[in-house]
This record gives structure tokens, sequence and C-alpha cells, in this order.
């Protein structure tokens, strides 16, 4: 078994979902557990400057053993799983040489990993596949990433004939509800600019990502009895099925793609005296992002004119497309380009639907496009992650650092 795939099985049966609800920092006391361990084992490999800090951020250093001043590269992963699947008890189970068949995740409860619905896993043939039991999500986004660091790290500590620039790594926590990056101390880092490695499949290469808002949304009805409420009752929950009934259908996630947004509902709460919904907003074009949070004002506006100001409406940007910011630095994205390219691997560049830590690190001073770690369905029970995938993605992060060095000397 190779370190990356041991350490890998190791750390996703390690519960670290985050919680949306809490107000700690990291959100769950397992996330700063799991710091603390990882804090260990990389004193342990022989880096320095490890500091695990009151918030669950794990940082450290590998010096350069070259003369010649280079640029330093961060490479950064994030600890938790998502909140609304369950990441406890994970049971990976190891398909090896897989024949391109379905694979039966739990034969009880007849949970089924198809090709038909999912073609890709079709690709590897023959390969060593890690999958779910189907009772819980993997945890490869984002335990990959940091198996996949650390691997690279632990071979460049074991190989030191081979020449590199001062390396950064960094795990957060709550990546996986926005805040990963809000305590990140970019300085004490010290980096010249970084990979998050968080991406899908073989390849992946991302620098643009959706500009992201939360909305929450209010509803105060009056609760009149039923038997003599004509003219009188505002049930809340009607009310909130008309205001979502208002927003454009095309425009909810199973129904876009690409570089379309959209308006996704994540949480619907009420009775007749009071409802809470709760939606996230995306799109990749900034004009369209603001165009959307001002239909929903509009419709809030509409609505409280017909009912009688019942209704309130926060929204709040969480983060934008980092893309303005890596443009102009291009030649990031052209040594990851390279790195793949010489290993005989296809770069592909594609939008990420969603956000990294990279994206808010960018605006924070600090460029960190995004790179793949193999993994394919993640936050689900069907969620998979070849080892070849893992084993390449160790491979781009030294070849990465090789050219960084071959580059600037």
């Amino acid at each position: 078994m190779s370190a990356v795939v041991e350490r890998f099985l190791r750390y996703v049966k390690i519960d670290t979902a985050s919680d949306d609800r809490s107000k700690t920092v990291p959100s769950t006391k397992t996330q700063l557990e799991f710091a603390k361990m990882l804090g260990k084992e990389l004193e342990e490999l022989g880096l320095s400057d490890v500091i695990v800090d009151e918030n669950g951020y794990v940082m450290a250093t590998l010096p350069s053993n070259i003369d010649k001043e280079v640029p330093t590269i961060g490479f950064i992963a994030h600890m938790d799983t998502i909140p609304d699947m369950p990441g406890k008890d994970v049971k990976p189970k190891v398909v090896e040489n897989y024949d391109g068949k379905d694979i039966v995740l739990n034969e009880e409860k007849n949970i089924v990993l198809s090709v038909e619905d999912f073609p890709h896993i079709k690709n590897y043939i023959g390969e060593t596949i890690i999958t779910t039991d189907g009772t819980t999500l993997l945890g490869a986004d984002n335990k990959a990433g940091i198996a996949e660091i650390i691997a690279a790290v632990e071979y460049l500590i074991k190989n030191p004939d081979i020449p590199h620039g001062t390396i950064k790594i960094a795990f957060t926590p709550d990546e996986e509800i926005g805040r990963g990056a809000d305590h990140f101390d970019v300085a004490r880092f010290n980096a010249d600019f970084a990979y998050t490695v968080d991406g899908g499949p073989i390849g992946e290469i991302n620098y643009e990502n959706f500009n992201a808002a939360a909305a929450k949304i209010t509803i105060r009805g009056t609760n009149i009895h039923p038997g003599t409420a004509k003219n009188m009752m505002i049930n809340s929950i009607l009310v909130g099925m008309e205001l979502n009934s208002m927003l454009p259908v095309n425009e909810r996630p199973e129904f876009t793609e690409g570089y379309e947004g959209f308006y996704h509902i994540t949480r619907f709460k009420g009775t007749v005296e009071i409802t809470e919904i709760e939606y996230i907003i995306r799109d990749h074009d900034k004009d369209k992002f603001n165009k959307k949070k001002e239909d929903l004002e509009e419709i809030v506006k509409f609505l409280n004119r017909r009912y009688g100001d019942i209704i309130t409406l926060e929204i709040e940007d969480t983060y934008y497309n980092m893309k303005e910011k890596i443009e102009p630095n291009i030649r990031i994205i052209e040594l990851a380009k390279k790195a793949m390219e010489d290993l005989g691997i296809k770069p592909i560049i594609t939008p990420i639907r969603g956000g990294t830590d990279g994206a808010m690190l960018s605006y924070k001073g600090l460029l960190c496009p995004n790179i793949f770690t193999g993994g394919h369905n993640y936050h689900g029970k069907y969620e998979y992650i070849p080892v070849v995938a893992m084993e390449k993605a160790v491979q781009v992060i030294l070849k990465i650092i090789e050219l960084n060095v071959k580059e600037n000397i």
C-alpha cells in the first residue's frame, strides 16, 4: 500500500464534519483534534515551524535546500467534511482491479455505484478504487488533498538530493461552511503563491469560481383559528412557497451547468406564524450575480406590498470569483499546466461550480488556484477515488516544486 493511500484510509475514519450552526472556531471539536494529530505527524516527519493555532489552522514549513532564491510555494487542503451528509464511522471499501461493472456498496441496503448513473467510473477499469460502504460520504473532499500534500513533502524529506525551494503547507477548518479562510494568517504563512489541492478528477485546474452570497428570509404570518380565519389569516408557509415559486425554475442547480448560476434553497422551516428560508446564490459573472440578488430583493418588496411588510431579507456576500486576481498572474496556472503535461496528464482547465479557500485567500493577498485530488461524486454516498489519481496528484505537486526551481535558476 502506497504512503498516500495509507494516510488517506486512516484520515477518512476520523469524523471532522463542520457545523454551520456553530459559532465556535473551528465549528466542531473533532476538527481541532484532527488538527493536533496532523501537527504531531508533521513534527515527526521533520518539518519546521509547525503551528496548530487555537482556531484549528495547521501550518508547517519545509525549508529550501538550494542556495538560489526561488518563489515560496504553498499547498493547502481543508480538514472538514460537509455537515449535511454523515462523515462518522466511515468504512472505506478498497476495490482492486476494477472490472468495469456496477459496484455494490451495501448489499443489505441495495446501494449500488452503477455504471449507468456514473459512467466516468469506467475510466478506471483495472485500477484500484476506494469507495464508501453506502452509508456515509468518503471524505476525499478534502482528506485526499491532505494525504497527497503530506505524501509529497515526505518524499522530499526522504530524498534530500532533490532540489527545492521553501515549501509551505497548511490545513484549514470549516471550508465546507464557507469559513475556511476567515482566520487564515496570510502573513504568517508567508508564501509567494499557493495551490489548494481540493479539485476533482485527474488533470483538473481551477482558477475561476462562483461569486457567492447567502440569503436568509424570515416571514411572519398571522395565525388565526382556521374556523374563523377568513380575510385575517396570513399563512407564512404559503407566502414562503409563493416567494420560491417566483424565482426562475431554470436557475436551480439541477438545471444548470458550466458558467450558469443559480438560486439554491437550502432550508425551509415553517409554521403558520413564522417561516424561515435560506438560499445560496451563485454566478461566475459579477453583473449576473448582482442581478440575482437584486431580483430576490424585488420579489421580497413585491410580496411585502401585497401582505404588509411581513418579510425580512438578509443577503451577505461570502466570496468572489478569483479569476480577476489570478489572470494578471497567469504564470501560476502555466506552472501547474506544464507540470501535468510533463507527466503525461492532460490539463483540464474548468470553472469551479462552487468555491474554495483559495478564492477567499486570493482576495486576501495569497494567489491560490486549485488543482485536482482525483476524487469523484463528492459530498455523497457514491463518492469514490481511484488510487492512481491520488498518486498522480502527489506527482503533480512534486513536479510543480521541481519546475519552480528549474524555471527560476
